[in-house]
């Protein structure tokens, strides 16, 4: 084929990236995008056939190749069974579903019509990364000690007033599966699963604005040795403070930081010199909030070259299941509810 063709489900900020990005591919084409609200269909720069409803657009729409579901998190699994019976490839935002029975339920669909499952967790592609998980893989590191997340960013009524499922349980899911799944999957990514979960949660100033925690601490143990911890919060004022991964271990001291985990702040091993990386891309700037790195475009080029049968996917539907279900045995950990996810008829 010529280009792969792309539908996107959800034409909001990040559904808007996704349509840039693919419109800037060369081997990539927009054919349609779809929202219940109509009047982003002026948001976007070039006329795209528009629908209101995604059952619309894959039933009477122009025929595509891949969806890309960028609706509210508790749509993701709605939406990727969608797609998947209607015998499309599938990019699912973060987080792949709001439970791991349901993104057990997405693979097994895929298995059936055949189709790819690509789940977007773009940090993988910063260049600290990059060079972290080759340290890891080489074992220059050695056994790995101790593992500290920290993610203090800002959240505040400008961000939660705008959507209203924005801060809904059913429709949002939570702190870890909107603003911080990105930095669960790089734990995992890095350092495998965990065990021996232990976590407290509190909402400190977002009881007017959200149905769950503002904040938390987390401590485990890894399968494969070390102990970690993750202390989060939405509750830092005016704009993000920082993600951090420190990393002891047997053979130096690594840190990741800045706002966000895109610099590396600190490194001490022994005989190694750290070498010179590549600038790392600035992080998804919406206004008054800015949320990760603008690796999107790394997405998509996945997408198209593994369909292409170039190269495969970068975070697969496994891994992306993998991050939901660590979430929700956190969840789980402490006496927090958990989301009751209520289906859509509309969208």
């Amino acid at each position: 084929m010529d280009k792969i063709r792309f539908s996107v489900i959800g034409a909001g900020h990040i559904g808007q990236r996704h349509a840039e990005m693919v419109m800037r591919h060369s081997s990539a084409q927009l054919v349609a995008i779809c929202d219940v609200n109509t009047e982003v269909e002026y948001a976007l720069k070039d006329k795209i056939p528009f629908f209101s409803s995604a059952d619309e657009m894959l039933m009477a729409g122009p025929a595509c190749d891949v969806v890309c579901v960028c609706s509210p998190n508790g749509l993701h699994y709605e939406h990727a069974m969608l797609a998947l019976r209607s015998n499309k490839h599938v990019v699912i935002e973060k987080p792949m579903a709001l439970t791991k029975t349901d993104c057990e339920n997405i693979i097994k669909q895929a298995k059936i019509v055949q189709r790819e499952i690509f789940c977007v967790m773009q940090n993988r592609y910063s260049p600290p990364s990059i060079w972290i998980k080759g340290l890891l893989d080489q074992k220059t590191l050695g056994d790995i000690f101790m593992v500290n997340i920290n993610c203090f960013w800002n959240r505040d009524e400008r961000y939660y007033q705008k959507s209203k499922w924005k801060g809904s349980l059913s429709m949002d899911g939570g702190t870890l599966f909107t603003q911080f799944s990105h930095f669960i999957d790089m734990m995992y990514w890095l350092f495998g699963d965990i065990k021996n979960i232990q976590a407290r949660f509190r909402d400190f100033n977002h009881a007017s604005t959200t149905e769950f925690e503002d904040s938390g601490i987390i401590n485990f143990e890894f399968e494969n040795g070390g102990i970690g911890s993750i202390n989060f919060s939405t509750s830092i004022q005016h704009v993000n403070f920082e993600s951090s991964l420190t990393i002891v271990a047997q053979n130096g001291t690594v840190k990741l930081g800045g706002q966000y985990m895109n610099e590396i702040q600190y490194c001490d091993i022994q005989n190694y010199s750290l070498p010179e990386l590549p600038a790392s891309n600035p992080a998804n700037d919406y206004g008054h909030y800015k949320g990760s790195a603008a690796n999107h475009g790394y997405v998509i080029s996945n997408v198209v070259d593994t369909l292409l049968g170039k190269t495969s996917a970068t975070t697969n539907a496994m891994e992306g299941l993998r991050v939901v279900d660590i979430i929700e045995r956190i969840y789980k950990s402490s006496s927090r509810p958990m989301a009751k996810i209520q289906k859509s008829e509309s969208f």
